[in-house]
């Protein structure tokens, strides 16, 4: 085959004698918005000062692989560059030297000032990566809290109080007492202790709001650490504050947790919903906890929502449970309506939000954002099958996670309308995106309105789960609170252009309804250009993956990591076992990974699902043909419009596994290449 190779160009060496600010560990994965990740070559991570003594060197090429076809090379096209920025504001404004702010000037595109970036570990980097994303010297300086130039003052005291300038920390973290220090030493991986923190991201950690506050960004764009280290600063504030950290799914939940645990192990855990110190659970955890905790209670806010009373609620539907409606009382349903799909969102978005349980009712309803009309007689043939779902759950005795999430609302919203307050004091959200309508009226029960209520992050080019939604419509009011960071930490922007070429053809929209973009973001590291791979047969895609994982398993140890930190994604579980399997049979390990955290050990194996909220150090994308994604679009069970939100959430999907690769990214098919991998 051809073998394409890219190398770095050099980094200038630097030492420092303050304690190193941490990336993500090279030796595991991590969650993932966890920030800055250490380089394994020369591109280093913007604002990180590298270990005493250290000096850069030469990313290693990618290792050569079997023989296949390359279909082609994705190769990364910069957009035209200016610098935004007079030279007097570049030294009077910024404070670069006269030298620097010649060269800034002199950079004729976006590489040549990145380039430039990577010659320095301090505040100089940062700040000539904001001008190469194109911001004017005033938003630099709003972005890295630069409140003044800094000057020329050397006694002792200005120097102190410069480095402990934000813009100053991106290159070192002050360590304030002992125990922390000792926690550094014993745990010997300065990757693994998560203290480092963006000058941006540490002003969302530390400034105080009046309400919700939406964060949003890029993958790796640090949105997660910010999470961690607000509920660190809230429970340092108050160690008696009810601090609930959620997300959407068990393992992101048990990933936030084991990384809260290792950013600060003495911090105050609460083990039950309202109790004092940081609750890490899953969102639909936190409706059946609620759900448990109120008894028989619960009968009141059963009816209030499904219209009639129970206290038997605690197992959950089945998942076929819609197909058995349909096929009971779904005669009446026009063909394009005759969807387990249409019907579960239908009930999700409309009917559990308003707390109907009356045909009439939802006969008249608004159903804003649903894409397809419904007359009246058609109105009634869906609700017809939405009265034989509900019909089985009460003789089961059962809740869907919907109705689930809508029940344990509706409790906590009438506990505090009677005065008895709300089961927290502030609440942080991951992954917003991908909450239903039923979710967000849970976490609006959970606290009341008042200063930093809820702090939620979230991607929209990241929604592989949830259906498009607007916060305003449940209770959750923005209003102009809403920031967005665009500096990714962990992929190259090599592997970034890649991935965001994925989402090219679809239109996202945020929690607020406002167009998100993706040319805004941008990466502070650099390395080699992903390769897209064409193999003639599934054996074939099989030996070049074994060629592959074996290669980068010989360079793991030279390049100081261990072997887990090598992933191959697929589509489902039958893949995953299948490729498992496969390579098993050309004698290379790999591990799957289901539930289980990433451990130490072979190269693992994984669906692109579960991939979320990891990274990894080399991402091997098997099996990306046309047959395996968008694979969900393909059948009959969807309408028009089910079927554009439907596509919309595989690129996501694509975009989520080929952002899980920090430095080196291969994407490899047999057959039809998939019609979402970019073209160039």
């Amino acid at each position: 085959m051809e073998v394409i190779e890219a190398t770095t160009p050099k980094e200038e060496p630097a030492t420092s004698t303050w304690v190193p600010s941490p990336g993500a560990p090279t030796a595991a994965t991590s969650t993932a918005d966890a920030g800055p990740s250490p380089a394994t070559g020369p591109a280093a991570v913007t604002g990180t000062a590298p270990v005493l003594g250290a000096t850069a060197g030469t990313a290693p090429a990618p290792a050569p692989g079997p023989a296949a076809s390359v279909e082609s090379a994705i190769v990364p096209t910069r957009r035209p560059w200016q610098v935004a920025a007079t030279r007097a504001e570049l030294v009077n404004g910024l404070g670069l030297d006269e030298a620097l702010a010649e060269r800034v000037l002199a950079c004729a595109d976006e590489d040549a000032i990145l380039d430039l970036a990577g010659a320095f570990v301090d505040w100089r980097s940062n700040a000539l990566l904001e001008l190469a994303a194109g911001a004017t010297v005033a938003e630099v300086k709003d972005r890295l809290e630069i409140t003044e130039a800094p000057g020329r003052d050397d006694s002792d005291q200005a120097i102190l109080d410069g480095l402990r300038q934000p813009a100053s920390q991106g290159a070192f973290t002050f360590v304030e007492n002992n125990d922390e220090l000792r926690r550094i030493i014993e745990e010997g991986d300065f990757g693994a202790w998560r203290v480092w923190l963006h000058p941006e991201q540490r002003k969302y950690v530390t400034r105080d709001y009046q309400g919700p506050f939406r964060l949003s960004g890029g993958a790796g764009t640090g949105k997660t650490v910010v999470l961690l280290h607000r509920a660190r600063r809230l429970a340092k504030a108050n160690p008696q504050a009810r601090i609930v950290l959620t997300t959407f799914t068990t393992n992101l939940a048990d990933a936030l947790a084991r990384d809260l645990s290792r950013l600060d192990p003495d911090l105050p855990r609460a083990q039950e919903l309202g109790d004092p110190g940081v609750l890490v659970r899953g969102v639909d955890a936190l409706a059946y906890a609620a759900i448990k905790s109120a008894g028989s209670e619960i009968s009141a806010a059963v009816d209030d929502v499904l219209g009639a009373p129970s206290s038997h609620v605690q197992q959950r539907t089945a998942g076929d449970a819609w197909k058995a409606a349909i096929a009971t009382a779904g005669s009446d349903l026009p063909a394009a309506l005759h969807t387990p799909h249409f019907l579960q969102a239908e009930y999700e978005a409309v009917v559990l939000p308003g707390h109907i349980t009356a045909q009439a009712d939802y006969l008249r309803v608004r159903r804003p954002g649903r894409g397809v009309r419904l007359n009246r007689k058609e109105r009634a043939a869906v609700w017809q099958v939405i009265e034989a779902y509900r019909a089985s759950s009460r003789v089961e005795g059962t809740l869907d996670f919907a109705e689930a999430a809508t029940v344990a609302a509706a409790h906590l919203t009438k506990q505090a309308a009677e005065g008895q307050g709300h089961r927290a004091d502030h609440l942080l959200v991951d992954e917003g995106q991908d909450l239903s309508p039923a979710h967000w009226q849970l976490l609006r029960a959970l606290v009341g309105e008042g200063p930093n209520d809820l702090f939620i992050a979230e991607d929209s080019h990241q929604r592989i789960y949830g259906h498009k939604l607007v916060l305003g419509q449940y209770g959750i009011r923005i209003v102009g609170r809403s920031q967005r960071l665009t500096l990714n930490y962990r992929t190259t922007a090599e592997n970034l252009h890649f991935a965001l070429g994925v989402l090219d053809g679809g239109t996202y929209a945020d929690l607020e309804d406002q167009p998100e973009e993706t040319g805004r973001y941008h990466s502070s590291r650099r390395g080699p250009v992903p390769q897209v791979i064409a193999c003639g047969s599934m054996n074939g895609e099989l030996d070049t993956a074994a060629n592959l994982i074996r290669g980068w398993a010989e360079q793991a140890p030279q390049e100081g990591r261990g072997t887990e930190t090598i992933a191959i994604l697929v589509r489902d579980q039958y893949q995953r076992d299948r490729v498992v399997s496969g390579l098993g049979e050309r004698g290379v390990n790999v591990r799957p990974v289901d539930r289980e955290a990433v451990k130490p050990g072979p190269p693992v194996a994984m669906t692109m699902h579960r991939a979320k909220g990891t990274e990894f150090s080399k991402v091997l994308l098997f099996g990306m043909s046309e047959k395996s994604i968008p694979k969900i679009v393909r059948g009959a069970d969807y309408s028009v419009d089910e079927k554009q939100d439907a596509l919309l959430r595989e690129r996501s999907l694509l975009y989520v596994a080929a952002s899980r690769a920090r430095d080196e990214l291969v994407v490899t098919w047999s057959g039809e290449a998939s019609e979402l991998l970019p073209r160039g």
